[in-house]
C-alpha cells in the first residue's frame, strides 16, 4: 500500500531537484522574472502597514480626537429647552467646558495683515484628553484666564508675527500667548484651509462678533464619571437631539468616522499600489513566455528521456513558486523599510501620530499576494509547456499552439479576471464601482495593447524600404521575434497615463477657481455685513476705489415640511416619499425680483414678486430639488426666525457654482422674507494685492465683524493643498511608474540574450559599435515615443471627461507640458536601453558566443 506513496515522493522529490538543477545556468534571468512585481509588493506592503498602524492609532489616540467623553454641538444659540437639555447633561458630569466657533478676519498689529480664521472661543478646561500643543507649553492653560490668544503656527509663519505681538479679533486686541502646534482632531490641511486662532471664552461679547445673525458654532464638550457609558447617555438624548436640531460626537462614533475616513484613504492607495503590481504581472508573463522558448530543447530532451508532459510543466512551475517567493520577500522587506517613511508623507492628512510598526500581518498578507501573482501570471506561458514534444529535439522551430485555440488558456485568463474583480471588490465594497475599475483597467490595457499590435502592423505593412539601413534596422525591431513592443507600450503607457492624468487634474482644479478672476468677475466677497452697516461698508468700497459689483441680502430659513409631510412624521412612516435628511434642516436664502446672469431657469416661471395674501413661489436649483425629492408644483413650509412661510415650487433652475458669486439652491421672490433678520454680502472687484491689502486692512479696522474671502488667497491655499495632495498621489504614482521601468529593465536584458546571435552576426558582419548603438536607440525611440504619446492620450481622454461631466470646466490641457513629459519618457526609455545594451558592443563577438551562447 506504500508503494504509490512511495512513488509520488521520489517523483515530487526528482521535480524539485531538477528544477534546482535546471535553474543554476538561469538564476539571474529568473529573478529577473519577478524582478518586475517587487516594487508593486513593495508599495502593497507599505500600504498594508500603513493601514494596519492608522487603525491602531487611530483606536489608541480616539480619545484625543474629541478631547471630551461628550460633544453636543449645534449650529444656534440655544433656546430655553435646548439649554435645560445640556444642563441636565453638565448634571451627570464631573467636568464641562463651551466653545464657540466661527470664521473671522483678523489683524496683526505688528505689520497690518489680515486673514480669514477660524476663531475658537474656548471656556472651562477642554480638552481632557490630550492637551493644546503650543509654545511655550504653559500657554495652552495660562491664555484662558487673561486676554491673550493662541495662534496657528502657519498663521505666524505666514505674517512673520511672535509671541508677544498682537492680534486684533473684532474690537479687542489680544496678546500672541503662544504658537499653537496642535489641537485636539486637527491636521496639517485642516489648518492650511482654516488656521485656528483660540481666544477665552469670557472675552467673545467683548469682540463684537457674537451678534444676532452670525454664523456661530456651539460646541458642548463633558467629561464624564469613571464607569459613565457616554455612548448610552447619547443614546438615550438623540431623540431630543435631533428634535432640537443637534447633534452629539463621542469617542467611540469619532473613532468610527475617523476609521471609515481612512478606511477609504487606504482602500484607493492599495488600488493604486495594485496597479503598479499589475504593470509587474505584465513583465512576469512576458519574462517566462522568453524563458520557456529558450527552454524548449531542455523540455523535448527531457520527453525523450520519458518525463511526462506534467512532469515538465511541474518542473518550471517549482522555479517559478520558488523565485516568486524570494521576489516577494524582497518586496516585502522593501515595503516595511519604505513605511518607515510613509508617516512623514501622510502626516498633514490624518489628525493622529502615525506610528510605524512592522506589521506582520502586512508582510504575509504581501508574501502570499506575489507567490500567487507570480504563478497565475506564469501560467499562460507554462501550460503550453505540455504541447512540446520530443519531435521539438528535432524541429527547435516548431511554433507552439496559438494560445486562442487552448482552452486552459481561457481558463487562466479568466482566473487572472477574477483575481482582478475580486481584489478591487474587497477595496472597494461596491459592485458597480469594482466593475467600473475592472473595465477601466481591462480598457486601458486593450488601448494600450491595441496600439502595440497597430504599430507592429503598420510598420510590416508599410515598410519603408527606401530608408537607410541603420533606420530599417530599428524599425524591423519593432516587430521581430521576441520583440518587446507590446509589453514596453503597455508598461511604459499606463505610467505615463498615470501621471499625466494627475498633472491635468490638478490644473484643472485651479482653472475651475481661477476662471472666476477673469474679466470683470467679483474676486473679493465681503459677508456677514449687517443691515445697518449695508450703506457704510458700500461707502467704505467706493472710497477705495473700487467697484460696488453686487449686494445680496442672505436669510437663514428652515425646512419644516414637504407637501405636508413633516421630520416627526416621516421619521414615524417609512414608506414617506419625502428626504428626510432635508427636513429640519437650515438654508441661506435670499430674495430677489430678477435672476443673475449666472442662473438660467429649466423648468416652470420665475415670479420676481409676491402679490399680498398669494402664495410665494419659490425656485429651486435644479439639482437640490432632485436630492430632497421635489418637482413643480409641490408645496414648502418654511420656519422664517419663529415664523412658517408656506411656499410652491414655481420653477427650477440651472446654476454655474464655478463663478465667485452669491448662488444659492433656493430663492424668495420680491415681498416675502424683505423684513425678516438677515445681513448682507457685498462683491467687488480688486486689481491687485496691494489694494486689496489695504481693502481688508480697512475693513477690519471700521468693522471688525465683517468677514472677506479674496481669491487671491483662495487660489494661494488652494494651491498648497493641491501640492500635498499632488505629492501624496505623485509618491503613489512614483511606484507604478518606478514599476514600468523596471519592466523595461528586465525586459531589456532578458531580449539580450534573444538579440546577442544578430548583434554578433552584425559586427561579424563589419557593423560598428556606433551602428549597433544607433539601431538600439532608434529602436527604443520608437518604444518610448509610441509608449508615452499613448498614455498622454489616454490621460488626455479620461481628463476631458472629468472637466466635462464632474468639473463642469473647459477643457484646455497644458499641451506643453504633456509634450515634455513625452519628451522626458521617450528619453529615459533610450537611455535605459542603451544602458542595458552596452555589454553587446563593449566585448569581440568570440567572448559573447563563448560566455552567452
Amino acid at each position: 500500500m506504500a508503494m504509490p506513496s512511495t512513488r509520488n515522493k521520489l517523483a515530487a522529490d526528482w521535480i524539485v531537484r531538477m528544477a534546482w538543477r535546471d535553474s543554476r545556468r538561469s538564476r539571474s534571468r529568473l529573478f529577473l522574472f519577478v524582478s518586475s512585481i517587487i516594487i508593486g509588493i513593495a508599495a502593497l506592503v507599505a500600504i498594508y502597514a500603513l493601514g494596519d498602524n492608522l487603525e491602531k492609532d487611530i483606536d489608541n489616540q480616539a480619545a484625543t480626537l474629541v478631547g471630551a467623553d461628550l460633544v453636543i454641538h449645534s449650529n444656534h444659540s440655544l433656546e430655553e429647552a435646548e439649554q435645560r437639555l445640556v444642563d441636565s447633561v453638565k448634571g451627570l458630569s464631573a467636568a464641562h467646558s463651551e466653545e464657540r466657533s466661527f470664521a473671522s478676519m483678523v489683524l496683526f498689529a505688528k505689520n497690518g495683515g489680515t486673514r480669514l480664521v477660524q476663531v475658537r472661543a474656548l471656556g472651562g478646561d477642554f480638552p481632557y484628553y490630550g492637551k493644546l500643543e503650543t509654545v511655550p507649553e504653559a500657554a495652552g492653560t495660562d491664555f484662558r484666564n487673561h486676554r491673550q490668544a493662541l495662534v496657528d503656527k502657519t498663521l505666524l509663519l505666514q505674517f512673520g508675527a511672535e509671541v508677544g505681538d498682537s492680534i486684533k479679533v473684532g474690537d479687542v486686541l489680544f496678546e500672541i500667548a503662544g504658537r499653537l502646534n496642535q489641537a485636539p482632531g486637527q491636521s496639517g490641511l485642516s489648518t492650511t484651509v482654516a488656521p485656528a486662532v483660540f481666544i477665552p471664552l469670557a472675552y467673545l461679547d467683548a469682540t463684537g462678533l457674537n451678534q444676532k445673525g452670525s454664523r456661530i458654532n456651539y460646541n458642548y464638550y463633558f467629561q464624564l464619571p469613571d464607569g459613565s457609558d457616554a455612548d448610552e447617555l447619547a443614546g438615550g438624548l438623540d431623540s431630543l437631539l435631533e428634535v432640537h436640531r443637534m447633534g452629539y460626537d463621542t469617542i467611540a462614533t469619532r473613532k468610527q468616522e475617523t476609521g471609515r475616513s481612512f478606511s477609504d484613504l487606504n482602500k484607493f492607495l492599495s488600488l493604486v499600489g495594485f496597479i503598479a503590481l499589475l504593470l509587474g504581472c505584465i513583465g512576469v508573463s512576458s519574462a517566462i513566455h522568453i524563458y520557456i522558448k529558450e527552454k524548449l530543447g531542455s523540455i523535448a530532451i527531457l520527453r525523450c528521456l520519458g518525463a511526462s508532459s506534467r512532469q515538465a510543466f511541474l518542473i518550471f512551475l517549482v522555479q517559478v513558486i520558488g523565485v516568486g517567493f524570494i521576489g516577494s520577500l524582497i518586496g516585502a522587506v522593501l515595503g516595511t523599510c519604505i513605511q518607515q517613511f510613509l508617516p512623514l508623507v501622510f502626516k498633514d492628512f490624518v489628525p493622529v501620530d502615525i506610528s510605524s510598526d512592522i506589521s506582520w500581518s502586512a508582510i504575509l498578507q504581501g508574501i502570499g499576494l506575489g507567490v500567487w501573482i507570480s504563478v497565475l501570471f506564469a501560467l499562460l506561458p507554462l501550460i503550453g509547456i505540455r504541447n512540446i514534444a520530443p519531435l521539438n529535439t528535432l524541429r527547435l522551430s516548431l511554433d507552439s499552439q496559438n494560445p486562442v485555440k487552448d482552452r486552459l488558456s481561457w481558463i487562466v485568463y479568466g482566473l487572472i479576471a477574477l483575481f482582478i474583480f475580486g481584489y478591487a471588490y474587497l477595496q472597494l465594497s461596491g459592485f458597480l464601482q469594482t466593475l467600473v475599475f475592472t473595465a477601466g483597467v481591462a480598457l486601458a490595457f486593450a488601448v494600450l495593447f491595441a496600439t502595440a499590435s497597430l504599430l507592429i502592423w503598420l510598420v510590416r505593412r508599410f515598410f519603408p524600404a527606401s530608408w537607410s539601413y541603420l533606420w530599417r534596422q530599428g524599425l524591423s525591431n519593432l516587430f521581430r521575434p521576441h520583440n518587446q513592443t507590446v509589453i514596453l507600450v503597455i508598461s511604459i503607457g499606463l505610467g505615463t497615463a498615470f501621471i499625466a492624468t494627475l498633472l491635468l487634474v490638478q490644473e484643472m482644479l485651479i482653472a475651475r477657481v481661477s476662471l472666476s478672476a477673469s474679466d470683470n468677475q467679483p474676486n473679493m466677497v465681503l459677508f456677514d455685513i449687517q443691515s445697518s452697516q449695508k450703506e457704510d461698508v458700500a461707502e467704505l468700497v467706493t472710497e477705495q476705489g473700487l467697484p460696488v459689483l453686487d449686494q445680496v441680502p442672505i436669510v437663514t430659513v428652515q425646512l419644516e415640511a414637504i407637501n405636508g409631510i413633516t421630520a416627526e412624521q416621516a421619521r414615524a412612516d417609512s414608506t414617506l416619499q419625502v428626504s428626510r435628511r432635508a427636513l429640519g434642516g437650515e438654508l441661506r436664502t435670499t430674495y430677489r425680483a430678477a435672476l443673475s446672469d449666472s442662473e438660467k431657469v429649466t423648468a416652470g416661471t420665475w415670479v420676481g414678486k409676491t402679490a399680498p395674501g398669494d402664495t410665494a413661489r419659490v425656485s429651486l436649483e435644479e439639482g437640490y430639488a432632485n436630492r430632497i425629492r421635489v418637482s413643480l408644483g409641490d408645496t414648502l413650509l418654511f420656519n422664517v426666525q419663529g415664523v412658517r412661510i408656506p411656499t410652491i415650487v414655481g420653477s427650477l433652475r440651472e446654476v454655474d457654482w464655478n463663478r465667485v458669486q452669491t448662488n444659492f439652491r433656493l430663492i424668495f421672490p420680491m415681498g416675502v422674507i424683505d423684513n425678516a433678520p438677515q445681513f448682507h454680502v457685498l462683491m467687488t472687484r480688486v486689481p491687485d494685492d496691494v489694494v486689496s491689502a489695504r481693502m481688508q486692512q480697512a475693513a477690519v479696522r471700521q468693522f471688525p465683524n465683517v468677514s472677506i474671502i479674496d481669491l487671491g488667497l483662495i487660489l494661494s491655499v488652494l494651491d498648497e493643498i493641491l501640492d500635498k495632495i499632488g505629492f501624496v498621489v505623485r509618491f503613489m504614482g512614483g511606484f507604478s511608474m518606478l514599476t514600468g521601468f523596471v519592466v523595461l529593465v528586465a525586459s531589456v536584458m532578458i531580449s539580450k540574450y534573444q538579440r546577442i546571435k544578430e548583434s554578433v552576426l552584425l559586427r561579424t558582419m563589419g557593423a560598428s559599435r556606433k551602428q549597433i548603438l544607433v539601431i538600439t536607440a532608434l529602436e527604443y525611440s520608437f518604444l518610448g515615443l509610441l509608449a508615452s504619446v499613448a498614455g498622454v492620450l489616454l490621460a488626455l481622454v479620461g481628463s476631458w471627461a472629468l472637466a466635462i461631466f464632474s468639473f463642469e470646466v473647459p477643457f484646455v490641457p497644458d499641451l506643453l507640458a504633456m509634450g515634455l513629459l513625452i519628451v522626458g519618457i521617450t528619453a529615459i526609455t533610450v537611455f535605459v536601453g542603451l544602458f542595458n545594451s552596452r555589454g553587446i558592443t563593449q566585448r569581440p563577438p568570440l567572448e559573447i558566443l563563448r560566455k552567452d551562447i
